[in-house]
């Protein structure tokens, strides 16, 4: 006498290796892509809601992973994308700007007063000057400098040659620079 497994058995093996490499994902990969998404899009609701849908999109898309690059590569590609689609339909949504109460819940070793006021001014500063720059130039720059990407994923990303992220990157550095500079405000992360 044979065992017969009932019709749906494979259905059932499939949901749970789907939901095996759900997990899998999740652990691996949850705190670094959630923080480059809301670094991205700058909403905590939106940027959980949006990493939770790149995980799903890339179980229910695993199939189609060549393997040509690392999985983690192919994962922020979704995310990106993702992203990009957010922002081309809540682009006024991209940066949420409060008054100096919000400087309350910010984890830090009790700044004064002055460093407070220099700190808000110098974020003001930075995100005028982020808007300011062109769109590829600042893309390649909050991947590279924030999101801590290396060139080749984010050359992968963006679907561009290595040498153009460091010539963008380059040129974004340089003209956020000299913004800033013209706004009186040095960042470290722009000397490197």
């Amino acid at each position: 006498m044979s065992f017969e497994p009932p019709p749906d058995a494979d259905d059932a093996s499939e949901e749970a290796g789907a939901d095996i490499l759900f997990r899998d994902l999740v652990r691996e990969h949850w705190t670094r892509l959630h923080r480059f998404i809301i670094k991205n899009i700058g909403h905590q609701s939106d940027a959980e809601d949006l990493t939770q849908q790149a995980f799903t999109e890339a179980v229910r898309s695993f199939e189609s992973f060549r393997g040509q690059s690392e999985l983690s590569t192919w994962l922020y590609g979704i995310a990106m994308n993702l992203v990009r689609n957010y922002l081309s339909r809540a682009a006024h949504r991209r940066f949420d700007f409060t008054d100096d109460s919000e400087l309350q819940y910010s984890a830090s070793e009790q700044p004064n007063p002055q460093e407070q006021a220099e700190h808000t001014e110098q974020i003001g500063a930075l995100a005028a000057a982020l808007e300011e720059l062109p769109p590829r130039m600042r893309e390649v720059l909050l991947m590279v400098a924030v999101d801590e990407l290396s060139y080749e994923e984010a050359a992968v990303l963006l679907t561009v040659p290595v040498g153009t992220v460091r010539s963008r990157l380059s040129r974004a550095r340089a003209a956020l620079r000299a913004k800033l500079e013209g706004r009186g405000v040095e960042l470290d992360f722009l000397k490197q």
